[in-house]
């Protein structure tokens, strides 16, 4: 998930380490990809993953990961439902006010292993007979927040924004609500799991999904998801990730840019 998170991860690993009896650590000061590489050779047991790699991962003729459950948020938008969304964000003072007038406008992604700021947007351009290229100059910025920051500084126009990444940048900085606005939303999408390698114990991993499960109804485990903006975690299979599959054969093929 995006740095933004980290503090909510954090005390998550404590608190399931103080349920569960054992010593936990939650892996940082290294990238994403060095995270996920840990994750695919054995050596991180426990993840939270984009919905998009979770279906890679569980599509292998060998699965190596597993659903533990998904966050419920607790904003009213989300239904009481493990769902998110990816919102479309402009400048404030933007010229533009609606997904159409972005043609040919300056484009930022987080990176192509997200479903929510590049996956979800190649489905949407496929649904508007857009495959060939839509935008202009089209940059990949490495993470929502940097998105972000590059709309607000003017240096891209318009980028997909995972609506819980969003949620939290607005809390942390609220002036940034004068500065940025939501013209378009894609979704909703499957929220992005937690997951867990096959090989636990099988004891473990049921204890594992426990804790996260009843979790909000402990005051320090509802503390722990009040962070980021949690209600709850729910319960998931992989059909719920069905969607993402569906998306993810709509985007194939698709361009972002008309200038490649």
């Amino acid at each position: 998930m995006a740095p933004n998170a980290e503090e909510t991860c954090r005390e998550l690993a404590r608190f399931l380490g103080q349920c569960l009896g054992v010593r936990t650590e939650f892996v940082d000061n290294i990238s994403w990809q060095e995270r996920e590489r840990l994750l695919d050779l054995g050596e991180v047991h426990l993840c939270w993953l984009c919905g998009l790699p979770y279906v890679w991962k569980a599509d292998y003729f060998t699965p190596s990961v597993e659903l533990v459950a998904a966050p419920v948020m607790a904003s009213p938008r989300y239904l009481n439902r493990a769902i998110y969304f990816s919102d479309v964000v402009v400048r404030h003072k933007s010229r533009y006010t609606t997904f159409e007038d972005l043609r040919g406008a300056s484009w930022a992604y987080n990176e192509p292993r997200s479903h929510s700021g590049y996956n979800v947007v190649l489905d949407h351009l496929r649904s508007l007979g857009e495959a060939g290229g839509y935008f202009g100059d089209v940059i990949e910025s490495g993470a929502h927040q940097r998105s972000l920051g590059l709309i607000v500084d003017g240096k891209v126009d318009a980028s997909a924004i995972d609506s819980t990444v969003l949620d939290a940048e607005l809390h942390r900085y609220p002036q940034m609500r004068s500065e940025i606005r939501v013209i378009h939303t894609l979704g909703p999408s499957p929220m992005p799991p937690w997951v867990m390698l096959t090989t636990l114990p099988a004891a473990l991993k049921q204890s594992i999904r426990d804790v996260f499960l009843h979790m909000d109804e402990h005051a320090e485990g509802a503390a722990i998801l009040k962070l980021w903006g949690m209600a709850r975690f729910a319960p998931v299979d992989d059909a719920d990730y069905a969607p993402i599959r569906t998306m993810a054969r709509n985007a194939a093929g698709v361009r972002l840019s008309i200038l490649n």
